[in-house]
């Protein structure tokens, strides 16, 4: 498996970056605006917390945030719907970062925090946990060095997820296959047709479509294969290991196996599906609505075979000292053990500190959910940092997704389609990326 370029790597090689000097324009759904344009003008009164809600966890945020006043009545916090998704949220920042008003919160992605930091739009962590007595030696790890940058952490693990195989109890059993996932991708082509004869005119396996993450679910499986997005700063879609899981997929697709959805989660919960492709942050839903019983499995390996993903809670750099102080004191308190354990348990995101799995309340939850704990065991044994040319190059996530979108839904070309997108993805990282590292 050749290597990676994650932050920390990226920081390794190259030391001397300053942040100033990368200011580029990355990632979906973001900009070129500094924060030298927009002015300060809330009020350290009150914490504006910027939620896209992930994983339809309004209600958690709510209850959390309600604790939150009623100790801290001269700071409280006020939470805004900005947006329906990460990308929205992120939109909604960037403009702001034009002149309009910042909020002392804001959610921040997998696909677009770096941006910002590069930019200089978020305040650095570090300097803040420890002047507000922060204990972040108690965030898991892996989690916590997701936001780490030129030696600085530019947000705080909130929402944070891998990508699960949710698995139909009763469609695996009445073909013959323990509800436990798949070893390879291979075994699940092997299965398939035995699925199939239960499933009918349903598919054996629905994964949502590229503009609801295909190019996340996808990043596992181009990794079993041996391929990748980007080995550091080069793509890699026409090596011959990425080439062969893009014909993969689509077989699977043109075979009937593979139905790539945009309601992929009610197809599956409804019992019209073996199984799913599907963030953690499904399985508090799932598990409310679901119409069947179904079991948590980590994707096809071979190991890795999952990417993580998710958010983090990040804080504007052009805010007040004292309004980021109440920011970072508000996050603290959101992920704190107590309220890390409630959230994961409603949502079904991973819980953030470590401390959270020596909790009572999450030691009894996990016994009875095993679901839960399916997430926490793959962090450790079937993941690894994202390829860059997702999450470090301008538009990698939305450009990877409607390319998937073409070979599988359009039956399209999986060379033709891959060779484009990675002239495509090169060319920002030669434009954008490699004078700016050169210069250095």
């Amino acid at each position: 498996m050749m290597t990676r370029l994650s932050t920390r790597r990226l920081m390794s090689g190259a030391a001397t970056l300053s942040i100033a000097a990368l200011a580029l324009t990355a990632c979906a759904g973001t900009g070129g605006a500094t924060t030298s344009e927009a002015a300060d003008t809330g009020s350290a009164e009150k914490i504006v917390f910027w939620s896209n809600h992930p994983g339809s966890s309004k209600d958690i945020e709510e209850e959390i945030i309600a604790e939150w006043n009623e100790e801290n009545p001269d700071t409280p916090v006020e939470l805004v719907d900005a947006g329906a998704n990460y990308e929205e949220v992120a939109q909604k920042f960037n403009a702001a970062l034009a002149g309009g008003d910042l909020p002392d919160v804001v959610v921040a992605s997998d696909v677009n925090w770096f941006n910002f930091a590069l930019n200089d739009n978020f305040a650095e962590m570090g300097p803040l946990w420890e002047s507000q007595d922060v204990e972040s030696d108690d965030l898991v790890d892996t989690l916590r060095d997701d936001y780490e940058f030129n030696d600085e952490h530019w947000a705080m693990p909130y929402a944070r997820s891998t990508n699960l195989m949710y698995v139909n109890d009763q469609i695996f059993e009445e073909a013959g296959l323990p509800a436990e996932g798949f070893e390879t991708w291979q075994d699940f082509a092997e299965a398939a047709p035995a699925l199939k004869e239960v499933t009918g005119d349903d598919p054996v396996l629905v994964i949502p479509d590229g503009s609801n993450y295909l190019d996340w679910y996808f990043q596992g499986m181009i990794w079993t294969f041996g391929g990748a997005y980007s080995e550091d700063w080069t793509a890699t879609f026409t090596q011959p290991e990425s080439i062969e899981a893009g014909e993969f997929l689509q077989e699977m697709v043109q075979e009937g196996y593979i139905e790539i959805s945009n309601d992929a989660v009610n197809t599956f919960g409804v019992g019209s599906a073996g199984a799913l492709l599907e963030s953690t942050g499904s399985l508090g839903g799932l598990k409310e609505t679901a119409a069947m019983d179904f079991t948590t499995a980590y994707l096809p390996g071979p190991t890795p075979g999952a990417a993580t993903g998710g958010a983090g809670l990040a804080i504007p750099s052009g805010i007040s000292e004292e309004r980021q102080a109440n920011a970072v004191r508000f996050i603290d308190f959101l992920t704190n053990t107590d309220n890390t354990v409630k959230f994961s348990q409603a949502t079904g995101y991973m819980p953030v500190r470590k401390s959270a799995l020596e909790h009572p309340d999450e030691v009894a939850f996990l016994e009875e959910n095993p679901n839960a704990m399916t997430a926490i065991e793959q962090l450790n044994e079937n993941t690894q940092p994202q390829d860059a040319a997702r999450v470090l190059v301008q538009g990698g996530g939305a450009r990877i997704g409607g390319a998937l979108d073409e070979i599988t839904t359009g039956g399209a070309d999986v060379t033709e389609v891959f060779t484009r997108l990675e002239e495509e993805t090169q060319e920002i990282i030669d434009r954008d990326i490699k004078p700016k590292l050169d210069q250095q």
